[in-house]
C-alpha cells in the first residue's frame, strides 16, 4: 500500500496576519507529528505540487469568480480582506493554485495506480469555498475541484465526498447539490459557522450535531447513516475534506472528537473503499488550529491510510 503526501512550499507564504488561527505553522506542525511518529519515511512524498490551471478552477467555480479572485491578489504587500476572517497576502493566489494543484495531482496519481491513496497537507483549505464565493479562509474548493478533475477529465462516473469537519462543508454542497454524480457525507456542529440553511438533496447527507458531541455518536452516524448511504452509491473513488478541530482541545469548534476517532473513521473509510473503489482515496486538509491535536489527528489519519496501524 502507498501512500503519497502531497505539498508545496507556496502554501506556507499564503499568511492571513500574525493570530490569524489559520497559519503557515499548521503544515510545520503535521511535518514535525508524521516525523516524530516515524510515520513520514513510509510515504512518498511530492513537494512539488503543480499550479492548478485555470480550467481546473472553473470546473467547480464560476468564470467571473475566478477572474475576480485574481485580480484582488494581484498585489505587493500588506493584506486585501475578502470577508470578516479571510484576506489575501499577496502570496494567496500562488498558494491557491497549489492546493488545488496537489489534489488534481494526487487524484490522477491514485487514478493510474501510481499510489494507492494519498493526503495533501495544502492551504488555503477549500470547503467553505462556494461557486461564487471565498469565505471561512478558503478560496478555492480543493476537493470539489479535484473531484470534478476525476468526473470530467478522467471519466469517473461516481465520486463520493465525506467531509469530517466541524464547520459545514456549504461551498461543497454548493458546487454539488445538483450534481447526481456525487454524494456528499459529512456531519458538523450546529448551529455554528457558516449558519447556512439545512439542505435537503438525494445527493447530501449532512448531518447536524450539536455542540459537545463526542466520539461514540460521530461514530454511530458513521455506522449506521454514512456507510449505508455509501454502499448505495457505490462509488468509484473517495475524496476526504480532511478537518481536524472537531477535536476536543480545537478552540475553533466545540466537539469532542479525539484521536482515535480520527483513526477509527478513517479506518471505516480505508475498509469501504478496498471493497468498493480499488482502495482509491485522496484526503485534502481542511481545518484544525491547535497545532498539536492538528499534528497528532492528521498524524493517526495518515497512519491508517498508509496501512501502518
Amino acid at each position: 500500500m502507498t501512500t503519497g503526501f502531497y505539498t508545496h512550499a507556496d502554501c506556507t507564504l499564503h499568511e492571513m496576519g500574525a493570530d490569524h488561527p489559520e497559519c503557515p505553522q499548521r503544515l510545520a506542525a503535521i511535518e514535525d507529528r508524521l516525523i516524530a511518529a516515524q510515520i513520514a519515511p513510509w510515504l512518498e512524498r511530492h513537494d512539488d505540487a503543480p499550479q492548478a490551471s485555470i480550467e481546473a478552477l472553473e470546473r467547480a467555480h464560476s468564470a467571473l469568480y475566478v477572474a475576480d479572485l485574481r485580480q484582488r491578489g494581484d498585489f505587493e504587500q500588506g493584506h486585501e480582506w475578502i470577508d470578516a476572517d479571510t484576506m489575501m497576502n499577496p502570496h494567496t493566489w500562488q498558494a491557491a493554485l497549489r492546493a488545488a494543484g496537489a489534489a488534481i495531482a494526487a487524484t490522477d496519481a491514485v487514478i493510474d495506480g501510481h499510489l494507492h491513496n494519498a493526503f495533501c497537507s495544502i492551504r488555503p483549505p477549500g470547503h467553505h469555498a462556494t461557486r461564487e464565493q471565498a469565505m471561512g479562509f478558503c478560496f478555492f474548493g480543493n476537493v470539489a475541484i479535484a473531484a470534478r478533475h476525476a468526473l470530467d477529465v478522467r471519466g469517473l462516473e461516481r465520486v463520493a465526498i465525506i467531509d469530517f469537519d466541524v464547520h459545514h462543508g456549504n461551498g461543497t454542497e454548493d458546487i454539488f447539490r445538483d450534481d447526481a454524480r456525487v454524494l456528499m457525507v459529512s456531519f458538523f456542529q450546529h448551529p455554528f459557522y457558516p449558519n447556512t440553511p439545512l439542505v435537503q438533496a438525494p445527493n447530501l447527507l449532512n448531518v447536524p450535531v450539536p455542540a459537545y458531541t463526542k466520539g461514540d455518536e460521530v461514530r454511530r452516524i458513521v455506522a449506521e447513516q454514512w456507510l449505508p448511504r455509501l454502499r448505495a452509491f457505490a462509488p468509484q473513488m473517495l475524496f476526504i475534506s480532511a478537518g481536524f478541530d472537531a477535536h476536543r482541545e480545537d478552540d475553533l469548534g466545540q466537539m469532542g472528537l479525539v484521536e482515535a476517532d480520527y483513526a477509527w473513521m478513517t479506518r471505516q473509510l480505508v475498509d469501504f473503499a478496498e471493497m468498493q473503489c480499488e482502495g482509491r482515496i485522496v484526503s485534502c486538509l481542511e481545518g484544525g488550529y491547535n497545532l498539536s491535536a492538528l499534528g497528532r489527528s492528521v498524524a493517526e489519519h495518515v497512519r491508517v491510510l498508509a496501512g501502518l496501524d
